[in-house]
């Protein structure tokens, strides 16, 4: 992969994360800063921070459950340790933290 194609995927990426949280049914607030680093407040919850790693060509999610790195394998984001799916992840730091449910499609 390419650094444009990391970016392009990463851009897709975040539309998709933004437009999830845009319709998710409990307190969240969101904010992409520098077009890399996607800010989700779950109010009281606390905040879960999503970016690109361009060296790495990586996706990293900080949360209170921890800190996770994300790559590119067969057509989706896989975390580096156990495999999981960064939208099924995602979902489920939103809702431990407070910030209600959050679907991808």
């Amino acid at each position: 992969m390419t650094e444009t194609e990391f970016n392009q995927l990463t851009d897709e990426t975040f539309r998709r994360i933004e437009s999830a949280l845009e319709n998710a049914d409990g307190d969240v607030d969101f904010e992409l800063a520098a077009g890399n680093v996607l800010e989700i407040d779950c109010g009281a919850g606390g905040k879960i921070i999503v970016n690109r790693q361009i060296a790495m060509y990586e996706m990293w999610v900080a949360a209170k459950s921890g800190g996770f790195h994300y790559q590119w394998q067969d057509g989706a984001w896989r975390n580096s340790r156990d495999g999981s799916e960064l939208f099924t992840s995602l979902a489920r730091m939103v809702a431990e933290q407070g910030g209600g449910t959050v679907t991808f499609d």
